[in-house]
This record gives structure tokens, C-alpha cells and sequence, in this order.
């Protein structure tokens, strides 16, 4: 390692080692990060090398209108080094909620950050933003979150979005949205926003997508609204564990009758795993313990645009976007039960028709046979 100065900013590597984590502990976690973002075998050789020769990247974590979930999901990842390694050892120079500093200190530490550090320093938000008069709802400091948000953003490398609040405005957005709470990317333009929806979103997806920020220094791939698609890609349906009911017709009609019991798939109790984009059902929750349809409960789309006001939460979707039976799940016994029909039908027709064949070819054989018994010369 080269010598620790003042002046020199530590690698992750370097401060996790002063953390008192063991080298096995470090490419344990590496190897975490590798596979949640879908690397290849590579991938592991690449996110060490980068955490143990690059320095630690500035990070200000905004919080403004929110509950502070994403923050909890973050520092109850399954990994310990997940949270160590963003919220301590990424250096973390600002955040209301875990730094010690407060009022002018706290002010001047987040000044500090953008002055000597502009256009490289990572900016996390949580919260959507009231863009309501002059910011009135959401002030910190004097100063409403909209201009703070717009401040801190102009020297930002990148912008991660915290949570569906910051994503796409989530409760406080709700209808009639009395504080007009808007998502980040409707008032910053001209810089990379990586959405990270979710109430909340995985800690390890959090931490997969600024371990690629700092790995590649790029942004991951995004897909069309601007989630990382290593962990937006699928829709939690697909990975469902209950998905085998759901093809078979098999469902839950209230959450305690006998199918529920079962466990039965809860689309008719109003899941939207069919419209959700996440990976739930992969990462899971807890240390990969379970996820909420795993604990009974179905999905509420809470990674989508406007899930709040899509619709009651415990009534089945009308209809959902999909191929062939997905397209009415009500309609998906009756076409299994046709299916299972029909397929006994060739089933049986085709097995006629063997067995037929095999009783000509007897016969056959038995007159050729008997007609080589009658001329025994020919």
C-alpha cells in the first residue's frame, strides 16, 4: 500500500483493512457484488482491483420529503461490508441522518464537498422534492430542498435516486399531491441519473450499483426509464416461486381460505408481481431469508410509476400487459383445463393409432407366416 497521508485519500481497500476486515472478508464481498450484478467470472477480478486502487469517492446523501427506509434497508443489508463500504468507507461527507455534524457544521462539511470536489462527488437523494410555491414543505437550513437539490447537483459527477420517493414521487405524490412532491429527474437536467426505485429498494441493489459506478466508472445499463438492469430486467412474476400456481390456475381467493393455506399464487388478492419490475424474488430480503409474497403478502408494485394510485392494492389487476394466458389471468384455469384436455385427446388418438399399426403388422406377419407353412419350397 502506499503511505497514508493526510493529503491521500484512502482506497475502499485500505479502509476497510483499518475497519478490521481480513482480505477473505473483502473478496467474499467482491465476489457478492460480482454476482448481483450479473458479471462474468471476470467481473470479481475487476471490482477488486478497482476497490483496492481507487480512492474513496466523495458521496452527499440529500434526504428531503421521505421516511428514511431507503437509508434503513442500506444499513440492514445482509453483507456488513455492504454498509460500511457506502455509508463509512465511501465517505460519506454528507447526511442528516447518520453524521455526527449538525446545523452550520453540517452546512459547511456538505459546502466543503462541492467546493474542493466539484464535478467529482457522487450525489444520493432520498425524497421527492415539493416544487409547491417556494418550496415551503420541505425546507432544511433556510433553504427550500428544490435549491438545495439544484446546488448540489450542479457539481455532481452522477445522481443516484434513492427510493420510489426520489423516483418517482411515490406517496407524497399520491393524488391530490398537495405538496406537488417531484421526482428528481423532472428537475435536474444535463447530468446522469440512476434511478434505484423501491419502499425501499434491496440494500444490495443500492450497493451493486455504486460498486459498478466505482468499478467502471460509468453508469450501468439502464433500461428505458432508467433503472440499473441488472436487478430492474424482470419482472418479479418471473421469478416468483408461486409462478407454477399461476400457470395452473391455481389461486388464492381471500388471504385465509384453504389456497392461501397452500400457498397458492395471490394474483386474485391483488399482487402485482405480473407489472413490477424488481428483483425481489432473486436478492430477497433479511439475508435472502424472503420476500413479501414469499411471507404471504402480494407484491404492490412499489418500483413503478404511480403505484400509490394504480388501483386499491388487495384487488386483482383488470388486466395486465402479456402473452397468451397471462393476458386474463381469469381465464387461465379454464385454458389449462382446455389445454390438459386436448392434450389427452391427441394423447389418446395418437395411441390408438400405435396400437392399430401394431396390430396390422401382426397380422401381417401371421398370413406371412402361414403362407410360408403352406409352401415351404417357395
Amino acid at each position: 500500500m502506499a503511505p497514508i497521508t493526510p493529503e491521500r485519500r484512502l482506497t475502499y481497500y485500505e479502509e476497510l483493512r483499518h475497519r478490521g476486515y481480513s482480505r477473505r472478508d473483502f473478496m467474499k464481498f467482491c465476489t457478492v457484488m460480482a454476482a448481483y450484478l450479473g458479471l462474468e467470472a471476470s467481473g470479481t477480478a475487476q471490482i477488486t482491483k478497482a476497490l483496492m486502487n481507487t480512492p474513496r469517492i466523495p458521496v452527499i446523501w440529500l434526504h428531503f420529503q421521505e421516511c428514511t427506509c431507503c437509508s434503513e434497508s442500506f444499513i440492514r443489508s445482509s453483507h456488513p461490508i455492504v454498509a460500511d463500504i457506502i455509508l463509512d468507507k465511501i465517505s460519506l461527507d454528507y447526511t442528516e441522518t447518520l453524521m455526527a455534524a449538525s446545523g452550520h457544521a453540517a452546512e459547511a462539511a456538505m459546502q466543503k464537498t462541492m467546493k474542493d470536489h466539484y464535478g467529482e462527488y457522487v450525489l444520493c437523494v432520498e425524497g421527492s422534492v415539493s416544487n409547491y410555491g417556494d418550496g415551503e414543505y420541505c425546507c432544511i437550513g433556510g433553504k427550500s430542498s428544490k435549491q438545495i437539490l439544484q446546488e448540489a447537483a450542479a457539481g455532481a459527477k452522477a445522481i443516484l435516486a434513492w427510493g420510489s420517493c426520489a423516483c418517482n414521487g411515490c406517496v407524497q405524490a399520491a393524488k391530490p399531491n398537495p405538496t406537488q412532491a417531484t421526482p428528481i429527474h423532472k428537475l435536474v437536467k444535463g447530468k446522469p441519473i440512476i434511478k434505484v426505485p423501491g419502499c425501499p429498494p434491496i440494500g444490495e441493489v443500492m450497493a451493486g450499483t455504486l460498486v459498478h459506478l466505482v468499478t467502471f466508472g460509468a453508469i450501468p445499463e439502464l433500461d428505458r426509464v432508467g433503472r440499473p438492469k441488472a436487478f430492474y430486467s424482470k419482472r418479479v412474476h418471473d421469478s416468483c416461486y408461486r409462478r407454477p400456481y399461476y400457470d395452473a390456475g391455481l389461486f388464492a381467493e381471500t388471504f385465509d381460505d384453504e389456497n392461501a393455506k397452500k400457498g397458492y399464487c395471490l394474483y386474485k388478492v391483488g399482487c402485482k408481481g405480473p407489472m413490477t419490475y424488481n428483483a425481489c424474488g432473486v436478492i430477497k430480503w433479511n439475508n435472502g431469508v424472503s420476500y413479501p409474497i414469499q411471507s404471504g403478502h402480494g407484491c404492490i408494485g412499489c418500483s413503478e410509476e404511480n403505484f400509490w394510485d394504480n388501483g386499491p392494492l388487495y384487488r386483482q389487476m383488470s388486466s395486465f400487459p402479456g402473452f397468451g394466458i397471462e393476458a386474463n389471468a381469469d381465464k387461465v384455469g379454464l385454458v389449462a383445463a382446455g389445454a390438459v384436455g386436448a392434450g389427452i385427446a391427441v394423447h389418446a388418438i395418437a395411441t390408438n393409432i400405435q396400437k392399430r399399426r401394431l396390430i396390422v403388422d401382426v397380422i401381417d406377419e401371421g398370413k406371412k407366416a402361414e403362407k410360408e407353412l403352406d409352401n415351404p419350397l417357395s
